[in-house]
């Protein structure tokens, strides 16, 4: 049974915060709550249902429910019920049993083999001995480690904003953050030691130089000191200065000359990082082929402002009643991120080239729309930031059985499959049909927001008859869709009907 549409899903369990150390799990002697509910924010229901006990009776039949009680917010989240839909719901329905192993995702970085294509990107996650090393303790494939940089970084406080989602977490993140506030010395060492620590983690070291010599430089010292391969910053959107950051990604002839530097000082693989801040992506990409760009990296985050506070009038961060320009990054992003990607993997210069991308990747279902659209391997900052290095477990677990489902041997047989199917612009999109909407009568409770809608925002298609029941003009409808999208039951999906124009 393939994991979509969800049984259960994070609407079913928005009050939980999923602590660090829950208290639930202290409450329950036989299940660990806190795994279960991650799961299933995560979009792994299957997966939570498929590590339930095999007992005779399920322990929350007769529990009473002290992990409810125990929760940081007492009696607010349905612990109970949640286990006992994957108990008699989800595991019964679930077709596919857990993969015996995680060899389905064995990958590689241009050649370099990878246990599993998960990467942190270059940032605060990836900045420090202790924290790559619990990352790689976690699952996590290797690290791209924060832009290492001959520059004297002293950061502003705070440095980070954030669009809030409904349990109070994130979906958009801002960040005025710079580069490694270690010296270059400091770096190498670090790179060191976690390379004779875990020599079989995958290390891609960012860098960043002011010139030729020093991008080349930088390159070697990376590759003498146990980087597996260079990412080349040409994207960080808050490196203001002239000839840094996003400031190169934006002119194809400086990625060209940096990257040729870079490529002279090492013979490990290259990979530039284009920024979104640019117009298209294309001219730098191929500059930066030209340059001998061994593959690409992409997103970095997109020049944003935001939080504008109404008594201030300072946007967020406010550092001393000031703020700044930053990069936004988050799931709100995937869609730009998404676009990138699928532009860099069309390009003809790039067949044969890796990609690595990254940009909003929350879930598996989210990295695998990446990998569809020509991402080999993937990178994630902002989720961690959030939820922490553990959802490295989802983003395996949920993955792999997914490939289990659909029959594939391994993670490398889904890149690019979405790309024949995409277009740059919807001109070539076939228009001579309509396909209505259908209504599922038992999930509809009469709110009718779809009729607001249509009337408002459609073709006054739609009305409610005295039941409360959605009834569809069909002269009038022209198959936009919008009713399937803002149903709060998901009554209103596609339907099977359409219908040449001619014949209306």
């Amino acid at each position: 049974m393939i994991q979509t549409p969800a049984m259960i899903s994070r609407s079913d369990m928005i009050r939980c915060v999923l602590c660090a150390d829950a208290p639930c799990d202290k409450a329950c002697e036989i299940l660990k709550p806190s795994d279960l509910l991650r799961h299933i924010w995560f979009g792994n229901e299957q997966v939570a249902a498929q590590k339930l006990p095999d007992l005779e009776l399920n322990p929350c039949v007769t529990c009473a429910a002290r992990c409810e009680h125990a929760c940081v917010r007492p009696g607010e989240v349905p612990i109970r019920d949640l286990v006992n839909r994957l108990y008699y719901q989800v595991k019964p329905a679930a077709e596919t049993p857990l993969p015996e192993d995680e060899s389905r995702l064995v990958c590689d970085l241009c050649g370099i083999p990878m246990e599993n294509p998960f990467l942190l990107s270059s940032s605060v996650v990836a900045s420090s001995y202790d924290m790559c090393a619990r990352a790689f303790e976690a699952g996590w494939a290797g690290a791209c480690y924060k832009t290492i940089c001959s520059m004297d970084i002293h950061e502003a406080s705070p440095r980070y904003a954030a669009t809030a989602g409904d349990n109070g977490g994130f979906t958009g993140f801002k960040n005025i953050e710079q580069l490694s506030r270690n010296n270059v010395e400091e770096d190498m060492a670090i790179l060191r030691r976690l390379k004779k620590d875990y020599p079989k983690k995958l290390f891609l070291a960012s860098i960043m130089g002011q010139n030729e010599e020093e991008w080349r430089a930088l390159a070697r010292r990376c590759e003498e000191n146990g980087a597996d391969a260079v990412e080349l910053n040409f994207s960080c959107p808050n490196m203001a200065e002239e000839g840094l950051g996003s400031d190169i990604g934006a002119v194809p002839e400086l990625v060209e000359r940096f990257t040729a530097a870079a490529k002279s000082g090492c013979r490990i693989p290259v990979l530039a990082k284009l920024t979104p801040n640019a117009g298209p992506m294309t001219p730098a990409a191929e500059a930066a082929f030209r340059g001998g760009a061994d593959g690409l990296a992409a997103i970095n985050t997109v020049k944003s402002v935001m939080g504008i506070n109404i008594h201030t009038y300072v946007s967020a961060p406010s550092v001393h009643g000031h703020s700044a320009v930053g990069g936004y990054s988050g799931n709100a992003v995937k869609p730009i991120a998404l676009r990138f990607v699928s532009e860099l993997a069309q390009n003809p210069l790039a067949k044969g080239k890796h990609i690595t991308a990254m940009g909003g990747v929350e879930t598996w279902q989210d990295a695998l729309e990446f990998m569809l659209l020509g991402g080999g391997t993937i990178q994630v900052t902002t989720a961690v930031m959030q939820y922490g290095y553990r959802i490295i477990d989802d983003l395996k677990a949920g993955l792999n059985l997914y490939l289990k489902e659909k029959g594939f041997s391994n993670v490398r047989q889904l890149i690019g499959m979405s790309l024949d199917t995409l277009h740059p612009n919807t001109d070539t999109l076939e228009r001579d049909t309509v396909l209505f909407p259908a209504f599922i009568r038992e999930r509809c409770i009469g709110c009718g927001r779809c009729e607001i809608s249509c009337a408002d925002g459609g073709h006054q298609a739609i009305r409610l008859d005295e039941a409360r029941r959605p009834i569809l003009d069909g002269k009038r409808c022209v198959g936009c869709h919008l009713c399937t999208l803002v149903c709060p039951q998901r009554a209103v999906v596609p339907g099977h009907k359409r219908v040449a124009l001619t014949n209306r």
